[in-house]
């Protein structure tokens, strides 16, 4: 095994941007980079249905969406769709997050994430996300979200 190989992978900076370039970028730059582009189409209690066209941004070497961005999304839609629900003040925090990739997603293809509740209760939230081509419907991805949701103190 070439760990000098592993080491530079990890080390690499693709785009010839230094560490004090990133470190001076405006502080929470990461949530618009990856929502930048994004419509919401639907809101209702216990669905967000929203839908962006595929940006440059966030592709990957193959040139297909960015697991990283499409987990970054599941995130971001998967905690709006708590905000639909009754008495619930807060997103909460991220206990765990899946994804399966079942297909890609190019530059240009227009998707459909859409985030449904599936349980909202007093300290724990889960919630499903669910990418789609939006031209044909195929599922790109799945998504589960679970959330710790900050219980306030009696005392």
């Amino acid at each position: 095994m070439d760990f000098e190989l592993v080491k530079s992978f990890l080390e690499k900076s693709s785009s010839g941007v230094s560490s004090e370039d990133i470190d001076s970028m405006p502080f929470r730059f990461f949530e618009p980079m990856i929502m930048s582009g994004l419509k919401v189409d639907l809101i209702e209690r216990g669905r967000v249905l929203c839908s962006m066209k595929v940006p440059p941004r966030l592709l990957n070497v193959g040139n297909s969406l960015h697991g990283g961005a499409t987990a970054a999304l599941v995130d971001v839609v998967g905690s709006s769709v708590i905000m639909t629900m009754d008495s619930v003040a807060t997103t909460g925090v991220s206990v765990e997050i899946n994804v399966s990739y079942l297909d890609a997603a190019f530059v240009g293809d227009e998707i459909e994430i859409e985030a449904k509740a599936l349980r909202v209760g007093k300290a724990v939230a889960v919630v499903s996300v669910e990418f789609r081509k939006k031209k044909t419907g195929k599922i790109i991805a799945q998504g589960r979200h679970t959330k710790y949701l900050a219980v306030s103190s009696k005392l």
